[in-house]
Formats: C-alpha cells, structure tokens, sequence
C-alpha cells in the first residue's frame, strides 16, 4: 500500500481542521470561508483559497471523505514523483481555477437574468441596490418566471465548498503522467487506463452535475460543476505547459 506523502497528509490534517471546525455555530466558519459569489455582501476575497478547505457539514460526511480518499490516492503519487513544492503548487493553482471558472460561469447566468429584469422594466440601480443588501423582489418571479428567478438566487446567495476543483486537476495529472495506469470505479469494478477513466469520470460528473448530483458528493444537489471543469482544466494546461518546457530552462527543477 502506497505511503502517505508529507504535503498529502497535512493537507488531510487541514481539511480535517476546518471540517470539524466549520461543524461549531458560533464560528460562523461557513459564512468566512465558503465561497460567495463576487457581488454578494458575504464575500470575501480569501474565499478563493478557503473554499478548497471547506465540506459539506454533517450528516453529509461523504463528501469529504470522497475528496480525502481521492486526495490520498492520487496526490500521493504526484507528490512521491514531483516533490512536495511542486505538488502545493500545482493543487493550490487547480483550486483557484475551479474557483474562477466557477465565478466567470455565474456572472454569465447573473447578467443573463439582469438583462431579463431589465427587459421587464426592473430599474437596475434597484436590482444592485437590493443585492448589496442581501436582497431580492419577490414579484420579479412573476416578471421572468420562477425558475429564472431561482437560478438569480441560487447564484447571489450559494456558496462553494469542496476540495473537488483540485482534486479533478490531480486526476487529469495523473491521467496525463500515466496514461497506461489501471483505475477502477467501487460501484464499476472494471480496470480503465487513466487516459480513457478521467475523462470519462469528467464527462460522467458534468452530466450528473447538470442533473444535480455528482460522483464526489455522494448524491447531493447543487453541485458546482463547472468547478470541477475549472478544476481539471487549469490541471491540463499546467501539465501541458510543463511538458513542452521540459527540457528548457522554464522548467520546474
């Protein structure tokens, strides 16, 4: 059985901190460290790092224990192979880039229903000044539709927590270092080569994403997908930069 790496296992120590930290009401923790949409009066810009370090609360205990599993598997191999400066680097940078993909994809659905209240007569000096008040118009429901509505909701008020962005980028690295490797699903006991299962995995997640569950959060709706794209793309271009530059003076000695 693999050993747990140095950078593995305190990252494992941390996320168990902040779980169980994030588990007292008087902390508040979800609130600080959770990731709020931009234009919410609850956010933070620490919130980009944080939000990696955060999970579902209890009885939800799967959705850690999915990541760390996950995070011990892979990241292990990675840090044995590349050392432990380059590993930090490489999960800290894939977490900020599910977290910004995220963020861009929500600006996107936050402007489209913008554009529909103003469409429908809302003033949008009123729309910002509700938002940065935490608030909302009921009656705007009746003006673009409920659901549109609760997309607008859904997205000033969510919140982000997970490790997952980075996690995808680990599984893309690892898919992308070894791409002859044997992986295995618990619920589909066939061996895949990496280089066929995580993209595979990646595309599995979206679709169930979309129809509000995911693979790394054993069911649960609200999934921020597009983070774990976010997640797994900043991963690819970070390998395929490496790769190119390898022999060059840009690479990572």
């Amino acid at each position: 059985m693999m050993n747990i790496t140095p950078v593995v296992k305190q990252l494992l120590i941390l996320n168990i901190i902040f779980f169980i930290g994030s588990q007292i009401p008087s902390t508040h923790a979800y609130d600080l460290f959770a990731l709020y949409f931009p234009e919410s009066i609850n956010f933070r810009y620490w919130q980009i790092l944080t939000h990696m370090f955060m999970h579902a609360p209890v009885p939800n205990i799967m959705h850690i224990a999915f990541n760390m599993f996950a995070l011990f598997s892979f990241g292990s191999a990675l840090e044995q192979f590349w050392g432990g400066k380059k590993f930090l680097f490489f999960y800290i940078s894939c977490g900020i880039g599910a977290a910004l993909l995220h963020i861009g994809v929500n600006y996107m659905e936050f402007h489209k229903t913008v554009d529909l209240l103003i469409s429908s007569g809302v003033k949008e000096a009123d729309i910002y000044s509700l938002l940065a008040e935490g608030k909302y118009d009921k009656d705007w429901g009746r003006l673009i539709g409920e659901e549109n509505l609760g997309n607008y909701i859904g997205t000033v008020a969510g919140t982000v927590v997970g490790a997952s962005g980075a996690i995808y980028g680990l599984l893309t690295a690892f898919a992308f270092m070894f791409p002859k490797a044997e992986l295995m699903m618990m619920f589909i006991p066939i061996p895949i080569k990496a280089k066929y299962f995580v993209p595979g995995l990646l595309v599995l997640d979206l679709f169930l994403g979309l129809r509000g569950s995911s693979i790394f959060a054993a069911g649960s709706t609200g999934i921020a997908h597009f983070a774990h794209i976010g997640g797994a793309l900043t991963g690819f271009i970070m390998m395929w930069f490496w790769k190119k530059n390898q022999f060059n003076h840009r690479r990572w000695n």
